[in-house]
């Protein structure tokens, strides 16, 4: 499940950055630029997750386990 959430984040920053690159093209400025920040800000938290422990372990399958 959490794979999907990560997945899900990923295509999201991906179509985020999109946006904005599409709207600072025409002209805009301040909403491209919170765009681009909150896709920033949802891929650091997909690096966080996805980065292995100390252990080598990842958050993920550190949550997964019961």
């Amino acid at each position: 499940m959490t794979d999907a959430a990560l997945s899900l984040a990923m295509l999201t920053a991906l179509a985020l950055l999109a946006g904005a690159v599409f709207l600072w093209r025409k002209g805009e400025r301040q909403r491209p630029a919170l765009m681009a920040i909150l896709a920033a800000v949802m891929i650091t938290n997909v690096v966080i997750w996805s980065l292995p422990t100390t252990g080598g372990q990842t958050l993920t399958a550190a949550a997964a386990q019961p």
